[in-house]
């Protein structure tokens, strides 16, 4: 089945798409913009819900709420419109800004940063007491990131050097070791951007770049891929009633010349493949 464009805010760099299971709804962010929306499948209804600081990525809270993951390292719980604040910033991030981010099976949020002028990256770990401590450094643009059903292994995709690494994780106490590379894309076919896993633990990968959704076993072997009518394929989620459903955004919506006609809008597919629902994060209950 080809991707059906299904809603297109012409974003810019949209990305992080998550189906918020409690209202049957996904939802995404146009970084640069500052923009948030949502998409309701039984309606086909779909809308602007958030303006305001830029979000790098959200999780979705127990009770609804979505934490927001900003500029200059802020966290924030956003309800009903509502922003409260968490962090206010992290010092060494005041140049940067958040990135991609997930919660973990215990309701941490692995959450990384995008290099600043004279400083690479990080991808911190954000604990349920609102503590956040550094947990890899060097990176050069953090972004998608997804956990094996059994809880021990974590992966992490480094765009700047094309590359998802694998890390030995412990779910007890959120520790990351190990780390490997697992996927590598040849220079010149794009970059690895936003990921997840689908229920057989198989990889799937957007391209940026590459005009394509790629399919990974979980040792890294390439199983097939998804061919865009838009060049920069940004992220990757499955939601709907039994999680058949695929969410894929794209970027490039501020130069359609270049990207495509239906650069920046959300794309939706199904071929059957059986997804997993995310963790909810659990910070500042």
């Amino acid at each position: 089945m080809d991707p059906r464009l299904i809603a297109n805010y012409d974003c810019v760099t949209g990305e992080n798409p998550l189906w918020h299971p409690l209202e049957k709804r996904v939802y995404w962010t146009d970084i640069p913009t500052g923009r948030m929306f949502r998409y309701e499948p039984a309606t086909g209804e779909h809308e602007q819900c958030y303006e305001g600081p830029k979000v790098g990525g959200f999780t979705v809270q127990p009770d609804g709420a979505l934490l927001l993951f900003m500029a200059r390292g802020a966290v924030a719980l956003w309800r009903d419109g509502d922003l409260t604040t968490v962090i206010e910033e992290i010092p060494e991030e005041r140049e940067s800004r958040f990135n991609d981010v997930i919660a973990d099976p215990a309701g941490r949020v692995f959450c990384g940063t995008m290099p600043s002028p004279g400083r690479l990256g990080s991808l911190y770990r954000l604990d349920l007491d609102g503590s956040i401590t550094p947990v890899a450094e060097g990176v050069r643009c953090s972004n998608g990131m997804a956990f094996t059903a059994d809880h021990t292994t974590m992966y992490h995709t480094d765009s700047g050097v094309r590359r998802i690494y694998a890390y030995d994780y412990d779910a007890a106490t959120g520790g990351l070791s190990g780390r490997r590379v697992i996927v590598e894309t040849p220079d010149g076919d794009g970059v690895p951007d936003g990921m997840t896993l689908d229920a057989a633990g198989d990889m799937w990968s957007a391209r940026w770049d590459g005009y394509r959704l790629h399919k990974y076993t979980a040792a890294g072997a390439e199983l097939k891929g998804i061919d865009f009518p838009t060049r920069k394929v940004s992220s990757v989620t499955f939601g709907g009633a039994d999680y058949t459903d695929m969410y894929v955004t794209t970027a490039g919506g501020d130069d359609k010349a270049a990207n495509g006609e239906f650069a920046g809008g959300l794309f939706h597919l199904n071929i059957g493949v059986k997804g997993v629902p995310e963790f909810y994060s659990r910070v500042a209950e």
